[in-house]
């Protein structure tokens, strides 16, 4: 998902996939604490994703006022 992707997406969408990506990255970080991943990259890829999201969030909350 691109910041295109996101920005097309509803608010609700994004608090939604925002729930699921934060549960799934809570869950990742807990595997590799107990057997290393085959790709470690994607802890921070998803972090960054998850800041994405959270700053569009942010914008459209802004934006609203």
């Amino acid at each position: 998902m691109n910041k295109e992707e996101i920005k097309e997406l509803s608010t609700a969408d994004l608090r939604e996939r925002l729930a699921e990506m934060e549960k799934d990255y809570l869950q990742m970080k807990a595997n590799h604490a107990v057997s290393p991943l085959d790709n470690p990259a994607k802890i921070t890829a998803d972090r960054k994703m998850i800041a994405r999201v959270k700053t569009e969030l942010r914008a459209r909350e802004l934006a609203g006022k």
